[in-house]
């Protein structure tokens, strides 16, 4: 009996946390769907007395908004594919070679992650103008990069870690050369670290904003969240707040199913090597 009490303790305790998270977002799709016009003048309520499309139409039909997409697609596709492809060959390299410094070059990645991304705009805002990639898409992906590995090569280092050392040796005893095992046995089985460490790496460079609002100053290289800073209503005399809103749902809502649909091989790739088998 007691048992199943406090079964039900966590279970109220799991919605309430539920309601406090999905509460911000529900809120931003309602305001996405009021009238811009009339949103303000009305009493308050949760949900809009008319359900328009109005901010779907001025978000999509606003060149800002537009060229901001599709900047995040291209930089975060690109960052994120840059990253797995070096993250995998340190962390094999990390997870199955002995050579000096192993242990502080971990450290020194995980030091990175930890560095905070404020301390680094002023040099790097000064160090792009001089080399003339300032407000352009490779200004951007570098420092994704940069602070995107650390994270990588640690989730995909446990993985590689778990694969055992003899399936690589049976396969060079088969006749296979170390590049052979290492592409047709250790990275099919380590698709899992692989394709966890990918999708943590797109939500990193998706989501970024400090970067993107220091380092472009016009929409050829302004990605969706240091544009929606910019936006405006379709006129001078509506307020953007609707809007902003319909534009913060187009770039969440594809997060959130990706989120739901992969929940599992996230949460294994952020606890894989916690326990030793």
């Amino acid at each position: 009996m007691g048992d199943r009490r406090v079964s039900h303790w966590w279970t109220a305790g799991g919605l309430l946390i539920l309601v406090w998270a999905l509460f911000p977002l529900l809120w931003m799709v309602s305001l996405s769907f009021k009238d811009p016009n009339t949103f303000r003048s009305e009493s308050p309520t949760f949900f809009p007395k008319q359900w328009v499309w109005t901010n779907y139409k001025t978000v999509f039909s606003d060149s800002l908004f537009t060229s901001a997409l599709r900047n995040s697609i291209i930089v975060a596709l690109v960052a994120t594919l840059l990253s797995v492809i070096i993250a995998m060959f340190a962390a094999y390299a990390i997870a199955r070679m002995d050579f000096p410094g192993k242990k502080f070059l971990l450290s020194m990645a995980l030091a990175i992650a930890m560095f905070p991304q404020a301390a680094l705009v002023g040099p790097l805002f000064n160090m792009w103008r001089n080399l003339g990639i300032y407000d352009t898409l490779l200004g951007l992906i570098i420092p994704y990069l940069t602070f995107a590995l650390p994270l990588s090569i640690w989730t995909m280092s446990a993985f590689f870690r778990q694969i055992p050392w003899e399936m690589e040796q049976a396969a060079q005893v088969d006749g296979a050369t170390a590049w052979q095992a290492f592409r047709k046995v250790i990275v099919p089985l380590a698709a899992p670290g692989l394709f966890t460490t990918a999708i943590l790496t797109f939500f990193f460079c998706w989501n970024e904003f400090l970067l993107a609002i220091s380092l472009t100053s016009t929409d050829r290289a302004r990605t969706v969240p240091a544009a929606l800073s910019f936006f405006t209503g379709a006129s001078q005399f509506q307020s953007p707040i609707t809007a902003i809103m319909a534009a913060s749902v187009v770039v969440t809502i594809p997060v959130v199913i990706l989120v739901l649909i992969f929940q599992r091989r996230i949460m294994a790739g952020l606890t894989a090597g916690a326990v030793k088998g």
